[in-house]
């Protein structure tokens, strides 16, 4: 069994003043294979003074320094990237082409951040003005489970690339992966206290960094109910903050769509990081008047996305992260039948040949009404709604009837109808006819799912404060 009894503070890897013993678990066998023991509050308060520290001279740093610092911090993800593969399967259960992608996701995010500060200037003049963008100090990052590296890195970048420092606070059920992600950016060199990794409780080490007063910025990503509390937390200090959080996000079938390619795009969408994804298009709109021929097409599609062993090449959808986790998405379903929605494919229980681990049977209701829990709560698993419309101006209101607005899906075979619907869907990003994801584009959401946003020079200001100077 693996044992992780470190944590890693102004640049060194530190025996915890926490005492706690959390167990992790193999999700695609449900055995323990390992325990990392948790930081405290203590901890947290000895790495906010840490990071404090570093930004005095961290804040002063060159734009020339920053960019070959983010290139060596890729390198040093690069060379454990099959340590990162390997963790990721074992603790998280994604499957093995997923996992990969994450991989090479939280390397990218380093190299991305690199490119994208060799042009930006920190320096305009405005009128009779000078304005400098002035990093904010130090950060506190909250990450959740669903693809640890990838929020560490990706926040870690801009908090490297805006010259300030941060604590980050990742998921005690990520602790094998964290431990491997924070061993390699050690070997970069980055000067002691710039970042440092406390893993705890949310309640622990997450309220103290959300609520200490040395903390100018909070970054997290994870649940709106937890990023409510977050805001209260900072409040007091005006921190500034930003959100990223739930999402029930819309699949709009259009009424030419080519259900060849709009089937596997809605499958896709939907049974993402195995459902367990913030962006995944759990609700699909499809027109009334097709609605028998998406559902025979989806029914026969939906075989090429087997539930089982990460580890088996032809397995899309991997084991939910935890035994809380799987009864949470059997509770949902177990909803779905209790409110009428019509069982496609799928169900409760595990799927034939899953006696262990906690899997899910990939699972399509239809006849959903929009105001079925299942087309209200975010489930983060895989479970999609087929929701039918009879117009689109029907279709866009159904889309935009949601607490949320992070993420939409728009398939029709007319380019030009399809973008005048994504043009009306409150999102804060839309994919048509699944085009690639543009990482340098603005990510974040409207309404309950998030404030602010991340990604390229938009997530880089949003680690900034503009300063004026006249005269």
């Amino acid at each position: 069994m693996t044992l992780i009894d470190q944590i890693y503070i102004d640049g060194a890897f530190v025996t915890p003043h926490g005492a706690e013993l959390f167990d992790l678990h193999n999700p695609a066998t449900a055995q323990v294979i390992g325990q990392v023991r948790l930081a405290d509050e203590v901890d947290a308060r000895n790495a906010i003074a840490a990071a404090k520290r570093a930004f005095a001279s961290f804040s002063r740093s060159t734009k020339a320094e920053r960019i070959a610092l983010l290139h060596r911090l890729a390198d040093a993800l690069e060379v454990r990237r099959a340590d990162l593969i390997e963790a990721v399967i074992e603790e998280y259960g994604a499957p093995m082409s997923r996992s990969a992608w994450m991989a090479d996701y939280a390397l990218g995010a380093f190299r991305m951040a690199a490119q994208m500060l060799e042009t930006y200037d920190f320096k305009r003049e405005i009128g009779t003005a000078r304005v400098t963008m002035e990093p904010l100090g130090v950060v506190g990052i909250i990450t959740p489970w669903n693809a640890n590296a990838g929020f560490i890195a990706g926040k870690l970048a801009m908090v490297i690339a805006s010259g300030s420092t941060c604590v980050i606070k990742p998921s005690e059920m990520s602790a094998i992966q964290t431990q491997i992600v924070t061993e390699a950016l050690h070997e970069a060199g980055v000067p002691a206290g710039v970042f440092n990794i406390v893993t705890g409780r949310g309640d622990v080490v997450g309220a103290e960094i959300a609520a200490h007063r040395d903390v100018a910025k909070l970054s997290f990503t994870g649940s709106t109910a937890t990023g409510r509390a977050i805001l209260r937390a900072g409040a007091e200090s005006f921190k500034r903050v930003t959100l990223e959080l739930g999402g029930k996000s819309p699949m709009v079938v259009l009424e030419d769509a080519d259900f060849a390619q709009a089937i596997p795009f809605a499958l896709n969408a939907g049974f993402l990081n195995s459902g367990q994804a913030c962006i995944a298009g759990s609700r699909i709109l499809v027109p009334t008047s097709r609605l028998a021929a998406f559902e025979a097409g989806i029914r026969d599609a939906i075989t090429s996305f087997p539930s089982g062993d990460p580890r088996d090449p032809t397995t899309v959808i991997g084991p939910m992260v935890s035994a809380r986790q799987w009864e949470r998405v059997q509770s949902y379903i177990a909803k779905g039948l209790e409110e009428g929605a019509r069982l496609l494919s799928g169900g409760e229980g595990r799927p034939e040949g899953a006696a262990d681990g906690w899997f899910v049977k990939p699972t399509i209701f239809t006849d959903v009404r929009n105001d079925m829990t299942i087309a209200r709560e975010e489930i983060f698993g895989p479970v999609l709604a087929i929701i039918p419309y009879d117009s689109e101006e029907q279709a866009i209101a159904l889309a935009n009837d949601t607490d949320y607005g992070l993420h939409a899906y728009v398939a029709g075979r007319d380019e030009t109808r399809a973008r005048a619907v994504a043009d009306q869907l409150v999102a804060g990003r839309v994919i048509i006819n699944a085009a690639p994801m543009e990482m340098s584009a603005p990510f974040g959401g409207f309404k309950q799912s998030g404030i602010g946003r991340e990604g390229g020079t938009f997530g880089l200001e949003a680690f900034l404060e503009p300063k004026a100077v006249m005269g």
